[in-house]
């Protein structure tokens, strides 16, 4: 497994294809270090006692140690102990760890890769197999770049007017194949050593050429990544663990990119693209039933925090607000451990969560994030967005005036209210806060698509025949 320090060095031996503020830049670029420090938390804490067992798997391939973020579940226990990981490291990180979706997507490679070749002859998940291996004995970083730009929504990838709104392959040849187009909303691919494609949604017979899957570096020739650089302002004095975090968002385009065969996965079988989009998807709303309570769990925290300062944590009104925080930590947390635990297992002997218990723990987390934020707005006060620079904390003619005049409880010192509001400030009134608050809705899957996957698994006509019992209806 590798160390933070390594990670870095070969993110920065990359070649330099991020398009960020107008130029082209390397993964040095300082934008970029606090997502890069993000990632790095699951480097340096394989060996710290607290994280070991959760962060630290055996390998199905070798029986070698390998970090949990480039394993295939093989059992409940796996998904259990994935989900308490993200929802730990998320403790750390402002609520997001940015790496499962690698790891998602290599879970749901695992299972579709198997079936492709049941179903059609094909090599795909021998193929497979060698780039796992090769995947875990480095201990790579994936970005998952699952949606497609999708231009004019009403119309069928092979019905756009420009066909390459949706990733698509334009050539094949003995050694591999050349593809097309741009994926969007693709979180840390700017600091990923690999980028996995896979197709976003159900395809047709026309579509053939749209349903692919496969894994480059991400820096191969043809790849630009035009990024998004979110963060919370930098600190000069009160330096504080929030304030070192960052993300990138990118748009992910491909001009001609070239694949080798050994590192395709899908190509022309129409038929599973949508399961593979919705199986990625599934495993991912999985990793949101540890990430989405542990968010709850820090703006819980921070409520609570506020509250206290303010004198008005015994108040009623506080209390109520803060037990229905914790009710959404532990439903959503709950509805991922009955997933796990209702798993199945699949041909290829791969783990899977169950589809109804995942999708909805997703969809409940989705529908309630604003309000948890309004919470946490609401017990805060308008002071996190009328905060003064931490400048005015620290020079010496307006420091004491802030010190005496931003005073909460005497036993309270000046200097923790100041970083307690300065926290509050980054959180709800930020670029980085902005960002997360859509993300928090749309990530994983909008509320829309858990409703139409619960739908589509879930069986209505057993409960109509429940309610024909109790009314006395027999036909």
């Amino acid at each position: 497994m590798r160390t933070p320090e390594e990670y870095r060095e070969s993110l920065f031996k990359m070649k330099p294809n991020i398009y960020l503020e107008g130029k082209r830049v390397g993964r040095d670029a300082p934008a970029l270090q606090g997502g890069i420090g993000v990632i790095s938390k699951t480097f340096e804490l394989v060996d710290n006692p607290e994280f070991k067992d959760l962060l630290v798997a055996t390998s199905h391939i070798t029986g070698g140690k390998i970090n949990r973020f480039t394993h295939v579940n093989r059992s409940p226990e796996d998904l259990l102990k994935k989900q308490e990981m993200i929802r730990k490291l998320c403790h750390l990180t402002g609520g997001c760890i940015q790496r499962c979706m690698g790891c998602d997507a290599i879970n749901a490679l695992s299972v579709i890769t198997y079936e492709v070749d049941q179903a059609f002859g094909t090599d795909y998940y021998k193929h497979f197999l060698k780039y796992l291996e090769y995947f875990q004995k480095n201990d790579l970083v994936a970005a998952g770049a699952q949606t497609d730009v999708k231009g004019d929504r009403s119309l069928r990838p092979h019905q756009q007017k420009d066909p390459d709104l949706y990733v698509r392959v334009v050539k094949k040849t003995d050694e591999g194949i050349v593809v097309r187009g741009a994926k969007n909303h693709i979180t840390m691919a700017a600091y990923a050593d690999e980028i996995i494609v896979l197709p976003t949604r159900i395809m047709t017979k026309e579509d053939a050429d749209w349903s692919v899957s496969f894994a480059i570096p991400a820096d191969t020739e043809g790849v630009k990544l035009i990024t998004r650089a979110s963060s919370f302002r930098p600190r000069k004095k009160f330096k504080a663990p929030i304030a070192e975090i960052g993300s990138t968002d990118s748009f992910v385009v491909f001009e001609d990119v070239f694949v080798p065969w050994e590192r395709v996965f899908l190509c022309g079988e129409w038929q599973f693209a949508g399961l593979l989009a919705h199986l990625f998807a599934l495993f991912h709303r999985h990793s949101y039933t540890g990430c989405k309570p542990a968010l709850f769990d820090i703006l819980m925290g921070a409520a609570a925090l506020v509250a206290d300062y303010n004198g008005v944590a015994d108040k009623p009104h506080v209390r109520s607000k803060l037990a229905h925080l914790v009710s959404l930590s532990e439903l959503v947390y709950a509805a991922g451990i009955a997933s796990a635990v209702k798993s199945q297992t699949y041909g290829s002997g791969t783990c899977v969560p169950n589809v109804v218990y995942a999708n909805v723990g997703r969809r409940h987390a989705g529908l309630n994030a604003h309000n948890a934020i309004e919470i946490l707005t609401d017990l805060a006060g308008g002071l996190p967005a009328t905060l003064p620079y931490e400048e005015e904390f620290i020079n010496p003619e307006t420091a004491p005036l802030m010190e005496k005049y931003i005073a909460r409880r005497s036993e309270v010192p000046p200097e923790n209210v100041h970083r307690c509001f300065r926290m509050l400030s980054d959180m709800l009134c930020s670029s980085l806060g902005g960002v997360m608050a859509v993300a928090d809705v749309h990530g994983g899957g909008s509320p829309v698509m858990e409703e139409i996957a619960i739908m589509a698994t879930y069986d209505i006509e057993e409960k109509k025949k429940i309610a024909k019992y109790l009314a006395g209806i027999k036909d």
